[in-house]
């Protein structure tokens, strides 16, 4: 079922739509090198095969996974023979992110020579994953998830081709199976032929595939997790700003996501525990030993119970005051320590162990909190003093501690 032409191309329509530049450039026949980035079954490597039939290059496709010098050795001396008759090449690189940085340096003077017009997808960021040299000879092109409506025309498409479909088959769909397949096939189109074809494996020609066929073929929705790639740092991000915005559906949401893609659980527990101190702090200091109590809850009774303390922890959170002056004064503190001159440490902060550390003045004028808790000391070298780091929130326990300074400070 891949399109042969950009008309039977599905979705990619901000990249490949009439008038945008990449498809001016194809039908104009001036393709540069690339690279296409965006989850698995978006079209990457269809597009690579339609590039080339429409420019009448020969398309070569290795896998990085696969693939070592010796084969792009290989492939740039054949594309120098077919250059001198006047056929270029495309070198389409599937999954070109695992290429190594010789292996992409190897590549190199022949994609800017004119040798090879590359074309890499990769799943991972592209400015992560490829090196700079690279990257900036090639365009980097951002391929979307399928939407549903994209997924139901190929699916439509699937049920009704009679030469590479199943329309010789005289099948249908229900409209409630059709709108399961494109919803768990999570935009990727690959997901939802490869479930079609399996329910459509089992059934009667003229029947009609109904939603609870479409979850026997499907067993569950494809996931559009990776632990290791950008997917993991984006849900990450949301989960964590799910909690700072005080959202605990979002929040446990994400956290599912998270757990259900295979993600460590003493990972989410870190998060915790440092979200705990970042974005709650001392609004409410429980946060921090509930954090710590489900991370140690987690290792002890491991997974998949251990959903039950990283929830517990997640709301609590969620729906704690938030409070960020924790960060804001230690960082406050530390450009101090950086750009002001560290003087030494007061002389009546000092202990004096020793009768010539006595003899010197170091403890003297010392007040003992317990018993003079009243006077006003200078705790801080001269230079910083007066310095205020510490600024309390208006939320939570906070609200009481800016009264206690305001008081101290009035006194």
């Amino acid at each position: 079922m891949r399109p042969t032409t950009l008309d039977e191309f599905v979705g990619q329509a901000d990249v490949l739509g009439p008038g945008r530049p990449l498809r001016r450039a194809i039908e104009s026949d001036a393709v540069p090198s690339m690279v296409l980035w965006g989850p698995p079954g978006t079209g990457k490597t269809t597009f690579a095969e339609i590039v080339a039939n429409l420019t009448g290059a020969y398309f070569e496709r290795l896998s990085a996974v696969s693939a070592g010098v010796a084969d792009l050795r290989r492939v740039v001396a054949e594309s120098q023979v077919r250059r001198r008759s006047g056929r270029r090449t495309v070198l389409f690189v599937d999954e070109i992110h695992r290429f190594n940085k010789s292996q992409q340096d190897a590549v190199l003077p022949y994609v800017e020579d004119g040798t090879v017009t590359l074309i890499g997808a990769t799943t991972e960021n592209p400015s992560f994953e490829v090196n700079a040299a690279l990257l900036s000879r090639a365009r980097v092109f951002v391929f979307s998830a399928l939407s549903d409506a994209d997924v139901g025309t190929i699916i439509d498409r699937a049920l009704s081709d009679r030469e590479r479909g199943l329309g010789a088959r005289n099948l249908t769909l229900t409209p409630e199976a059709r709108a399961a397949l494109a919803g768990i096939s999570n935009g990727d189109a690959r997901t939802a032929l490869n479930a079609l074809e399996f329910a459509a494996a089992v059934a009667a020609d003229g029947s009609a595939l109904t939603a609870e066929s479409i979850f026997e073929a499907v067993q569950r929705r494809a996931r559009v997790y990776d632990k290791g790639g950008d997917s993991h740092y984006d849900t990450v991000s949301a989960f964590i700003k799910s909690i700072r915005a005080s959202d605990p559906d979002a929040a446990v949401y994400w956290l599912a996501r998270m757990l259900e893609g295979g993600e460590d659980p003493m990972f989410v527990a870190r998060r915790l525990v440092i979200l705990a101190s970042e974005d709650v702090g001392l609004a409410d200091s429980r946060g921090l030993q509930i954090a710590i109590a489900a991370q140690q809850a987690t290792h002890f009774v491991g997974m998949p119970e251990g959903f039950y303390p990283l929830a517990h922890a997640t709301l609590f959170l969620a729906l704690s005051p938030k409070s960020n002056s924790v960060g804001r004064a230690y960082g406050a503190a530390l450009d101090d320590v950086r750009n002001v001159r560290n003087e030494p440490v007061p002389i009546h902060l000092r202990n004096a162990p020793t009768g010539l550390m006595r003899g010197l003045g170091y403890g003297k004028g010392y007040h003992y909190a317990h018993d003079d808790y009243d006077v006003e000391t200078v705790n801080v070298p001269e230079n910083v003093a007066g310095k205020t780091y510490y600024r309390p929130g208006d939320r939570g326990a906070e609200r009481e501690f800016a009264e206690r300074i305001k008081k101290r400070r009035l006194e």
